[in-house]
């Protein structure tokens, strides 16, 4: 296991905290335009990617063409565990190709919680093989056992995780130092993790990043690195 890299002593200003941040946008009816901009703030503010619906990937990936911004996306999402294992692995493999740079991937609860430990990590490496590209496993802690849990990481890294991910959104878990910690003290080498779940205040993803993730993943990102603190909105 990976010795722990967080620092209670890491200190950054609301705006050193954009690079850490997956600026996220997946509201039901957003339109052309407001991805257009959501993408176009990516850039201005710094943050490491936008993340949006695998449905707006390729004109994200266009606006955001050489700006060196990541372009990410979900599978399997927001409902979780519904997608067959094909279909995910085919759905990974095209929005690849039309330009995102790092997936979110939905687990199956019910196969782990099943013992079907086979089929829920192949279920995982399908994508990994189709996609190519980092892939980021929303393990939804909140709804496993000690066991569970400790099962699902270890299966999600042998299916080839770059990223473990404590949860899907805010509906699952708030997101917090003591899962980011559970996380970290068992990913292997090389093994990285992100914080997903109403993260909507600096002081908030300061404590994060500082119990070991790397990544914040939040709509709230323009108010985080302004410190306002006064999102209200849900936050994934």
């Amino acid at each position: 296991m990976t010795e722990t890299t967080a620092s209670d002593q890491l200190t950054l200003t609301p705006s050193q905290m954009a690079p850490y941040i997956q600026h996220t946008k997946i509201e039901v009816g957003s339109t052309r335009d407001e991805m257009i901009a959501h993408a176009r703030e990516t850039v201005e503010h710094g943050f490491n990617a936008a993340m949006v619906p695998a449905s707006w990937v390729p004109l994200v990936a266009a606006e955001l063409a050489g700006t060196g911004v990541g372009v990410a996306s979900a599978l399997d999402f927001p409902t979780v565990g519904v997608t067959t294992s094909a279909g995910k692995a085919a759905e990974a493999e095209q929005i690849a190709k039309q330009g995102a740079t790092q997936l979110d991937i939905g687990v199956q609860v019910g196969w782990l919680k099943s013992g079907m430990y086979d089929e829920f990590r192949e279920d995982i490496a399908g994508v990994v093989r189709a996609s190519g590209i980092p892939v980021k496993v929303m393990l939804e802690l909140p709804l496993l056992t000690d066991a569970e849990k400790d099962a699902a990481i270890e299966l999600a890294m042998d299916a080839g995780a770059a990223y473990l991910k404590n949860a899907s959104s805010g509906q699952i878990e708030t997101a917090n130092p003591a899962s980011i910690r559970y996380l970290v003290e068992r990913a292997r080498d090389g093994v990285l993790v992100k914080a997903s779940g109403s993260i909507k205040s600096y002081a908030q993803g300061l404590e994060l990043l500082r119990a070991g993730a790397v990544l914040l993943g939040t709509s709230a990102g323009l108010s985080i690195i302004s410190d306002t603190g006064d999102d209200d909105t849900v936050s994934y």
